[in-house]
């Protein structure tokens, strides 16, 4: 791009509200100015002279707010693009507003668990990416002395297990190893994320049931092994004072111990996901593997208290956990919940699944970008660029219609295995058009522009 762009809407979401703007964004894709039309009833702005030749890009009505940043997603490449890979993933990510994500450290072979696996990562990734990518690193039981090492590379912090993670390449680890974990990551910013579910001695107390049934699988992760884990994780957050969050928490029963953490100032973040907030335990049919992941959908009244969670402030903000997979390994055929898979592919539908439920509860386009954009980026320390509109910062912005609904199909949809449990649901909210640093990388109804993504490497 070479040439100065304004962006106008009646309805651009700020910090300090939502209000009719105009956005100058330089040739180099920042935001250089921002004049509101209260600055100008005001008389305390003129709009700067924008060069002869500028593209002018006024939407009217529709929403224009912070590109989304979502902190939890898989993407599997290298080793497994057959899964998911950069190309494909991040076109979805664009198709969806999100304009920048950080890529997990699992499921791609090799996993980012050293800092020559990180450089394989950035090998594969060249060329492939519509939005831009941070990556996490992840801590294993075997890469002890690699995570100061990871840390200068650029990585935003590292993601374990605490019970097993379904893959051999990426071993849980003991509470030993999480402490000196802690002890590497001392005097960095680095976030220390926990997959916080632990073992629980005799966890299926209620007999194994049926396989086909969701509620055989639900009584095999009760919402005592995220408590637990939770209790143990805020313990060493407050002995060793280093940077934690709890990715993709399902259980409400936790949110005492982490409100109570949050009060003494603990340097703790908590995440939920799309789906937690969107689906229910009674309302998953039999043999319905599409719906699993780990931790389990629980019931309706657990999810209430998710979300009265995010008004309280014991979550921070809501992520995708985009977790795809190849259909055999879902058992569709056989519904075996035990066997299968967990995971839910959505990264090109949080948007629109958020604002679907969020919308009916009171939520406004403010809480939107809070939740969305503003949240991950400042628990990633990518803020100083990200998730907020705001002179200085890259020029990020997801411009979309709250007010018209969709049925989602396999045809709109552009992450590579389309094993979605939102199939056939309407949802409000359209994105029509996904900018990253002044660029814009989808279009509603356009064929796709070549790439214009990059890999962000923390300084």
């Amino acid at each position: 791009m070479s040439e100065w762009q304004l962006f106008r809407s009646k309805r651009v979401v700020l910090d300090e509200g939502v209000q009719e703007a105009s956005i100058y964004v330089t040739p180099e894709g920042r935001i250089h100015r921002i004049v509101t039309a209260s600055d100008r009833a005001a008389g305390k702005a003129d709009a700067p002279y924008l060069p002869q030749g500028a593209t002018i890009v006024d939407v009217g009505d529709l929403v224009l707010m912070p590109g989304l940043v979502d902190s939890h997603v898989h993407l599997n490449e290298p080793g497994r693009v057959d899964w998911e890979g950069f190309w494909t993933g991040t076109r979805a990510a664009a198709a969806g507003g999100v304009t920048t994500l950080v890529e997990m450290p699992l499921n791609s072979r090799p996993p980012t668990t050293t800092k020559d696996n990180l450089q394989a990562k950035l090998e594969a990734s060249g060329g492939k990416l519509h939005v831009d990518v941070a990556l996490w690193g992840g801590v294993v039981p075997d890469n002890k002395g690699e995570l100061r090492a990871m840390v200068d590379a650029g990585v935003v912090g590292f993601k374990c297990f605490l019970c097993p993670s379904g893959e051999e390449s990426f071993p849980n680890v003991d509470w030993t190893r999480v402490e000196s974990a802690m002890q590497e990551l001392q005097g960095t910013d680095a976030v220390f994320a926990f997959h916080a579910e632990c073992v629980l001695p005799n966890e299926d107390e209620n007999g194994p049931g049926l396989p086909t049934e969701y509620k055989t699988y639900l009584r095999t992760r009760p919402p005592e092994m995220e408590v637990r884990a939770i209790q143990k994780i805020i313990e060493l957050c407050d002995k060793y004072k280093v940077r934690c969050h709890v990715v993709h928490l399902s259980a409400a029963d936790a949110l005492p111990f982490i409100h109570k953490a949050k009060q003494a100032g603990l340097p703790l973040t908590v995440e939920t996901c799309f789906h937690y907030l969107t689906l229910n335990a009674e309302a998953i049919p039999d043999k319905a593997t599409q719906y699993k992941c780990c931790p389990p959908i629980r019931e309706l009244q657990n999810r209430e208290r998710l979300w009265a969670a995010l008004t309280s402030g014991e979550i921070d903000f809501v992520v995708s956990d985009h977790s795809p997979s190849t259909p055999d390994v879902k058992y569709f055929d056989e519904g075996d919940f035990l066997c299968a898979w967990g995971g839910i592919p959505s990264l090109q539908l949080g948007l629109p699944l958020f604002w679907t439920q969020a919308r009916k509860r009171g939520f406004c386009l403010l809480d939107a970008a809070r939740f969305l954009c503003k949240g991950a980026a400042q628990m990633c320390h990518l803020d100083n660029r990200k998730g907020s509109i705001a002179e200085g910062k890259d020029a990020d912005f997801v411009i979309w219609d709250p007010d018209v609904s969709f049925t989602v199909t396999k045809s709109i949809i552009e992450f590579k295995n389309k094993t979605t449990p939102y199939l056939g649901m309407q949802l409000d909210g359209i994105v029509m058009r996904t900018v990253v640093r002044g660029k814009t990388v989808y279009e509603h109804g356009h064929p796709f522009p070549l790439p214009e993504g990059s890999i962000i490497l923390k300084q």
